[in-house]
């Protein structure tokens, strides 16, 4: 059953500095007096290395992971962590396996890199090019990873700061889809109650980082405060998951459906445009920092792998099974750019 929550999206709200903290005390950053250049922390596309074709799933140890959990920080650019900074994040990157390099597919906007993100598949072939609301135009074709959860007895979750987000999957493949037109932190609390309940897989997106990007321009003064209230959203997602008991066997991507640069923009192939992080937490994982060319559509094969499903051969992605302990899988370029 599906259930709707709608609060009113405030600017004023966006902006406050006294936003409920996360379960990691943190002090609000000093922040720079100006707009950092964009030049700060170059950007470098991912680069195919090898010719060779991806191992298969079996070829690694099968993962431990009851149930998976995809934090989705909209706008975020992997050098802001940093900046912000992010602790809770950061912390998750320690522990767990990591790229700042990972590629999100073209056109690098909201709508379509989250198709991306669950069908696994590029635009061509999930079909979804639009960015805003239209639900006469249907959902992303698929099968989505949200498909093959459900149809294999998985509670499925979205909760989202952007409406449209319904449209990345079918909603006979979705249990509840909850949204939440409000900062990150009324996002974080909303979803509290759902994680206590239990899920098999479920999708958290945080939307306020792309809002002040688009209003102030990405790394200005606000917009890494934004990316600092993420952090406070998303220790709140870990301290629920926590207070559940759950914790220890939740697989946990966090991630980003695209960059921006410095004039406000986002949609094209320009590396800040294109270049997310993609954070991987789990028990049962590895701690390193991925050094193969990572993409969004990675996402779904990753998930698919952890919960043991079925990973279909019209996906694009693979699984990132170096993160279990598995061989670094090679492949001749990135799909979707």
């Amino acid at each position: 059953m599906k259930k709707y929550h709608v609060g009113i999206l405030a600017a004023v709200l966006l902006l406050n500095a006294c936003l409920p903290f996360a379960a990691t005390p943190t002090q609000t950053p000093t922040l720079p007096p100006t707009r950092p250049p964009a030049t700060q922390t170059p950007f470098q596309p991912a680069t195919a290395t090898s010719t060779s074709p991806p191992p298969t799933a079996t070829t690694a140890p099968r993962p431990i992971a009851k149930r998976v959990l995809v934090i989705t920080v909209d706008g975020l650019r992997p050098d802001v962590i940093s900046l912000a900074p992010m602790p809770n994040l950061q912390a998750l990157m320690e522990t767990g396996a990591y790229s700042l390099t990972a590629q999100t597919i073209y056109p690098s906007s909201t709508l379509p890199a989250h198709a991306s993100m669950f069908t696994g598949m590029c635009p061509d072939k999930h079909d979804v090019y639009w960015n805003d609301y239209l639900p006469n135009r249907g959902y992303a074709n698929g099968p989505s990873v949200f498909d093959i959860a459900h149809d294999f007895g998985f509670k499925t979750v979205i909760v989202a700061g952007k409406e449209k987000l319904q449209q990345i999957t079918r909603p006979e493949s979705i249990d509840i889809f909850e949204f939440v037109n409000d900062r990150d932190s009324v996002v974080a609390a909303a979803a509290a109650p759902i994680i206590a309940e239990g899920f098999g897989l479920m999708l958290i997106h945080l939307p306020l980082v792309d809002i002040l990007g688009h209003e102030y321009g990405w790394l200005s003064p606000n917009y890494i405060i934004g990316a600092f209230r993420a952090d406070e959203a998303i220790g709140m997602i870990l301290a629920a998951l926590d207070e559940a008991g759950l914790r220890q066997d939740t697989l946990i991507i966090v991630t980003a459906d695209h960059g921006g640069d410095i004039k406000f923009k986002h949609g094209g192939r320009s590396p800040a445009a294109m270049t997310v992080p993609w954070v991987l937490s789990g028990a049962s994982l590895k701690s390193m920092e991925l050094t193969r060319p990572i993409s969004v559509t990675d996402t779904a094969a990753t998930l698919a792998y952890a919960l043991e499903l079925p990973i279909p051969s019209i996906w694009d992605g693979i699984p990132v099974i170096e993160a279990f302990g598995g061989p670094a899988p090679s492949r001749v370029e990135l799909p979707c750019q």
